[in-house]
């Protein structure tokens, strides 16, 4: 044979062998059907996120009110330092300086607390649906007969027909009776 007959088989078998690996992706790709999912929007919506909202939102508001007290009692304290010191001793201003500092600095530990337990509440309380959520989303996906499911917030178009949101919420709400 020559090299150019060689080189001729080689292409031909080449070019049968990319059309088939090509037919072979087509079909797979024609059988995959993507959905998306806004899981913030179960979240907001269904019973149990609710619950889990408005649990979190109750103890907020508590340690928003201790917190509260402490913020008006460093204020109080430097407007007293700002309208006494010129009357006080230098002694007297370094006592009430030093007060501040403690009062600022226990404050500042408080808020850094309640950022704490505000986010253990929000692990206690949200962790257990999202377990149940990874679930769900299965579920329906294979029931409607997708392969994949995406985050709503990272596609940048789809055809509203494919959003199993609504479908999800409601087994949730389901699920979680």
């Amino acid at each position: 044979m020559t090299k150019f007959v060689k080189l001729t088989c080689v292409i031909v078998v080449s070019t049968f062998m990319f059309a088939g690996a090509m037919g072979a992706i087509s079909a797979h790709a024609a059988a995959t059907k993507v959905a998306v999912i806004n899981i913030q929007k179960v979240l907001i919506d269904s019973v149990a996120g609710k619950n889990a909202k408005a649990k979190m939102e109750k103890k907020m508001e508590e340690l928003k009110k201790g917190l509260k007290k402490e913020e008006d009692a460093l204020i109080a304290l430097q407007k007293e330092i700002e309208k006494k010191s010129s009357a006080w001793s230098d002694e007297k201003k370094q006592e009430k300086a030093i007060e501040f500092q403690k009062k600022r600095r226990n404050l500042g530990v408080k808020q850094d607390d309640a950022n704490l337990e505000m986010k253990k509440l929000q692990e206690k309380y949200l962790t257990p649906i999202m377990k149940k959520l990874e679930s769900i989303v299965t579920d329906v996906a294979k029931a409607k007969g997708y392969t994949i499911v995406l985050p709503r917030n990272g596609v940048l178009y789809f055809d509203k027909a494919v959003d199993i949101t609504a479908d999800t919420t409601k087994a949730l709400n389901a699920k979680m009776k």
